[in-house]
């Protein structure tokens, strides 16, 4: 069995903007302690949820160097590294192992839409560059490529790739991954919303959005489960899951943000083209987040 990156609930953490459109250090490091207080088992640092391709080279490798730092070993910190460029991967993955990360989160080449055998590749030359686990990242609603089980397969043998945060949606091909790789891949759900169905497939966790903004909550619905506390566990989702539903009414990260705001957090804007959220949506996430007091 490979080693476990984390286990429980990873927050993908936002990154906060000040009003000329920078980065907001001060309230980037205010969210780490929010997180790693309220019991988060692990963040992820430049992830979708962190807008990392709107960041720069500069800016992803000082935020993975300052948030290691924040984070002091407390818990695991997570790499986003991915790009459309393998060149420019290995490049990151190579910074951030200098820079104190435990692991590092690689998505699928976007726009590229690589062949399976260009995915091989690809996650195999991030690999060989590191001596730290890969996480693979398989969303292809964002990146126009989905990872087939064979794939998976292949990937799995390389000693570095250890874990697929599995975003894909699907349920049927995630149990196939499941049985054909067993420990050699480990499975995290991508997707708050598929968190008990992955867990009940033997995934070791979720990284989160939802987690933002109650990391407390992720981190126990993961733990009842692993307890063997099956049906709090979904008690608990099922509580949550209508805030989870209401976090991707509009393209994330735009409703996590908005949702930090309204409970006192300085997050700031987005970098475009991400823009604010209409009336109508702000009031179906208020209500969810009211529902469950909040705000």
């Amino acid at each position: 069995m490979k080693a476990l990156p984390f286990k429980g609930s990873c927050t993908a953490l936002v990154t906060p903007f000040s009003k000329d459109g920078s980065i907001n250090y001060d309230v980037f490091a205010k969210l780490i302690e929010c997180q790693i207080a309220n019991g988060t088992d692990a963040i992820v640092i430049c992830g979708t949820t962190g807008e990392s391709s709107t960041l720069t080279n500069d800016e992803r490798e000082r935020l993975f160097s300052f948030g290691a730092e924040c984070v002091h070993g407390r818990v695991p910190v997570i790499a986003g590294t991915g790009s459309n460029d393998t060149a420019h991967t290995v490049s990151l993955s190579k910074y951030a192992m200098g820079a104190g990360a435990d692991a590092l989160l690689v998505v699928t080449p976007y726009y590229n839409k690589a062949s399976q055998n260009g995915l091989i590749k690809h996650f195999c030359a991030v690999a060989d560059s590191t001596s730290l686990p890969v996480i693979l990242y398989n969303v292809p609603s964002r990146t126009g490529v989905n990872i087939q089980t064979d794939t998976y397969k292949a990937l799995s043998r390389h000693r570095n790739i250890v874990a697929v945060k599995e975003a894909s949606g699907d349920i049927s091909a995630i149990a196939r991954l499941a049985a054909e790789c067993k420990d050699e891949l480990h499975i995290y759900s991508g997707n708050d919303d598929q968190t008990v169905p992955i867990l009940a497939l033997g995934g070791k966790g979720v990284v989160s959005v939802l987690s933002n903004i109650v990391p407390r909550e992720m981190h126990d619905l993961c733990m009842l489960w692993f307890e063997g506390k099956t049906g709090e566990a979904l008690e608990l989702f099922l509580k949550l899951l209508d805030l989870m539903n209401s976090l991707f009414i509009d393209v994330n990260p735009i409703p996590v943000k908005a949702a930090l705001k309204l409970m006192g957090h300085n997050v700031g804007g987005y970098r475009m083209p991400l823009t604010e959220m209409p009336e109508s949506k702000l009031k179906i996430l208020q209500s969810s987040m009211k529902a469950l007091n909040l705000i």
